[in-house]
């Protein structure tokens, strides 16, 4: 594959300057119309940005989501003007119109990078460090694809961090992880300009963050000069040759060039204003109106997008050679690309019900290896829990073989699941990975980030109530569950057993368009009947029988199927033509473990004379109460999301206590006895 630093197209000292000043001035421009954003990262960096992609980066702008072209992260997303320039410079989507729209609403060119929004955009930016870490995700998920398809795999993953990004606590968590298994793909530029929004970055760090990055195992190199583009061409490609990660410290000037702002906090997130914009603009001997490109800039880029274009044609004549010689696995690459589900996935899931009571992490445990038995881009790990969460899932990576599916993340959650994103966003893989629920708090950031970015990552969150019992209130989620019901976008699924457990991975592997929770039990659950054999009426979400399919149109219509038996279940109380007096009805909503606990509590309430009905809402957000009915909601953890949904909600809202499971959770009441107490109470004095 021809590399563009061997192009005939490169440009020349005076067309570099003139598009470096195009960058800075565009960048200048769209915040100044904006009257807001960061104009002093893009002033900075540009020198090294257009050495990356005049002379490295590999990628057709015609086509974004080309599989095998290089992916760029600007993990400083605070600069996404830079990005918008350089997209618009190659001829990315991206007119000059949608650079006047700077920050403004409905625009393509958010305040910082959006994944979906615009064009060439590799993924979400902005909390700081997480660019990093999708970035180390895609440079494995690069090394894992050229691992399986090495006919028609070769790119690299490039990013360029700020201060602060160094600062988060993620990028040391990703950078070790990089470090250990050798990602000599990955190549991390620093905008290494010693500033900060409160001032200088000496202040509150003094890292040496060369050395930190040797010490995680990667190659590094000091640029002293940011504006010194022959240097960091030549760092580029050292970088480029070393079998390990790179990181190289690119010394520059924030705000390079605008009068009494330049070097300082003033320029980070600030229009420069009217009057200092166009002093630097004469300083830089720019005579062009604002949002212009020179016409040597124009012509160059559309030189370098040609070339580019080009490397795409001729991955595509590989694909062709590729498709002929390994058909099967040409179209195992176009199935994991279009995340359609393999033929045999649902019968496979179907399978896995056993009768004897057992955790739902030990029935996920038993899905996921069904999964895997048919689908094999299904890639993860844990966060150092695989045989505690049951995502132990065979092989595991290493630096010297990439060929394996299992992941060992290491005590990294907040890695984990920046990492997981960019694996997701790199494409040719469905990704999960595991943790104990409470340490959900860990990786929260990227997990609002799958949600944000719509991607298909699996979290597998076990040990999910007080039950745990003896690790105490550390290990004990309390307000966990309702808290990522709160995240937008975040299916949030809690089984009661195996058939739900097998229906709960159902609907997390259907769904491509955002992320899933599954919370599962440490402790063993009963299986429950489907229906209940007496009186009472349990809707417990059944496993609906699901036919293979192998292509989309059928995947998704039998998706959508399933997801309306879901919602009818949920959200129409009355499905089974029971006789309800209002006075006598009593509907009892609960998931997960908590489920057989309803059960038994509507067999007394039943021999008491109310008509009940339990419901098990594997996903709350589809359950709707039933108005002629007292409703109540049983769930070993916080109450707050419960109200307003049911007439009385039955949790905890405190800490756990040290024990074995089952004695926390009758000190807490979650006995038939002392929960009857509770609803007789209530039931006694409603109306």
């Amino acid at each position: 594959m021809t590399d563009f630093a061997q192009s005939t197209f490169v440009p020349s000292v005076e067309t570099d300057q003139l598009a470096v000043d195009t960058l800075r001035f565009l960048a200048a421009d769209m915040v100044e119309a904006a009257q807001s954003g960061h104009p002093g990262m893009p002033m900075g960096a540009a020198p090294m940005a257009w050495t990356l992609w005049s002379r490295h980066l590999r990628h057709d702008p015609a086509d974004p989501e080309w599989a095998d072209r290089d992916r760029f992260v600007l993990s400083a997303g605070h600069g996404s003007a830079l990005l918008y320039g350089l997209l618009h410079l190659f001829g990315y989507d991206l007119p000059v119109e949608e650079l006047r729209r700077f920050r403004q609403l409905g625009s393509r060119t958010p305040g910082h990078p959006e994944f979906g929004e615009t064009p060439g955009v590799e993924c979400t930016t902005g909390p700081l460090g997480q660019g990093l870490g999708m970035a180390v995700g895609m440079a494995l998920a690069e090394r894992m694809t050229a691992a399986r398809y090495p006919e028609v795999t070769g790119h690299r993953t490039y990013a360029i961090v700020g201060d602060g990004c160094l600062m988060e606590g993620v990028s040391h968590e990703v950078g070790s992880f990089a470090g250990h298994l050798g990602l000599g793909g990955l190549i991390v530029l620093w905008d290494d300009n010693e500033i900060t929004i409160d001032g200088a970055v000496g202040r509150s760090c003094g890292d040496d963050q060369v050395a930190r990055f040797a010490a995680y195992g990667w190659h590094t190199e000091v640029v002293p000069d940011g504006t010194d583009i022959e240097a960091i061409d030549a760092a580029l490609t050292r970088a480029k040759g070393d079998p390990r990660p790179s990181f190289l410290a690119v010394r520059t000037v924030i705000g390079h060039g605008a009068p009494g702002v330049a070097g300082t906090p003033k320029a980070h997130g600030s229009p420069l204003g009217a009057q200092r914009l166009a002093q630097a603009k004469e300083l830089a001997g720019w005579t062009l109106p604002p949002f212009a490109v020179p016409a040597p800039v124009q012509a160059m880029c559309a030189a370098l997008a040609a070339v580019g274009a080009a490397e795409h044609t001729s991955w595509l004549e590989e694909f062709a050679t590729f498709d002929a010689l390994a058909p099967e696995r040409a179209a195992q690459f176009r199935r994991a690309g279009a995340r359609l589900l393999p033929a045999g996935l649902l019968s496979a899931l179907e399978g896995v019900a056993a009768r004897a009571p057992r955790a739902t992490r030990q029935a996920s445990q038993a899905c996921l290896r069904a999964a895997l038995s048919t689908m094999p881009e299904l890639v993860g790990g844990s966060a150092d829990l695989a045989g505690s969460t049951g995502t132990e899932s065979g092989e595991v990576v290493r630096r010297e073989d990439f060929t394996a599916g299992a992941i060992a993340f290491g005590i990294r959650e907040f890695g984990m699941a920046a990492v997981l994103n960019g694996m997701s966003l790199h494409g040719g893989f469905r990704v999960f990975g595991s943790t104990f629920l409470v340490f959900a708090d860990y990786l929260r950031p990227a997990l609002r980030l799958s949600a944000l970015m719509r991607q298909p990552v699996i979290y597998v969150l076990t040990h999910d109530s007080i039950a745990v019992g003896e690790d105490g209130p550390t290990h004990q989620p309390v307000e966990h569950v309702e808290s990522l019901r709160l995240i937008p976008g975040l299916q949030v699924l809690r089984p009661a057993d195996d058939a739900e457990t097998a229906l709960a991975w159902e609907l997390a592997l259907t769904r491509v368009d955002g992320p899933t929770a599954l919370i599962l039990s440490r402790q063993a659950l009963p299986q429950l009947d489907r229906p209940h054999t007496g009186d009472t009426a349990v809707d417990l979400s059944p496993v609906y029988g699901a036919g293979e399919s192998s292509d989309r149109e059928s995947s998704d219509r039998e998706s959508s199927d399933r997801e309306s038996s879901v919602d009818a279940a949920l959200r129409s109380p009355l499905a089974g033509a029971l006789s309800r007096p209002t006075a006598r009805h009593v509907e009892i909503v609960s998931t997960g473990s908590e489920v057989a606990l309803a059960v038994g509590v509507a067999e007394q309430l039943e021999a008491d004379g109310y008509v009940v009905r339990v419901i098990s809402a594997l996903d709350r957000s589809r359950f709707v109460a039933d108005p002629s009915a007292h409703t109540i909601s049983i769930e070993a953890g916080s109450t707050a999301g419960w109200a307003g949904l049911v007439d009385l909600a039955i949790g905890i809202d405190e800490f756990g206590h040290s024990g074995p499971g089952d004695e926390v959770m009758a000190r807490h009441g979650f006995t038939v006895h002392a929960v009857l107490d509770r609803i007789r109470e209530y039931l006694d004095g409603a109306p």
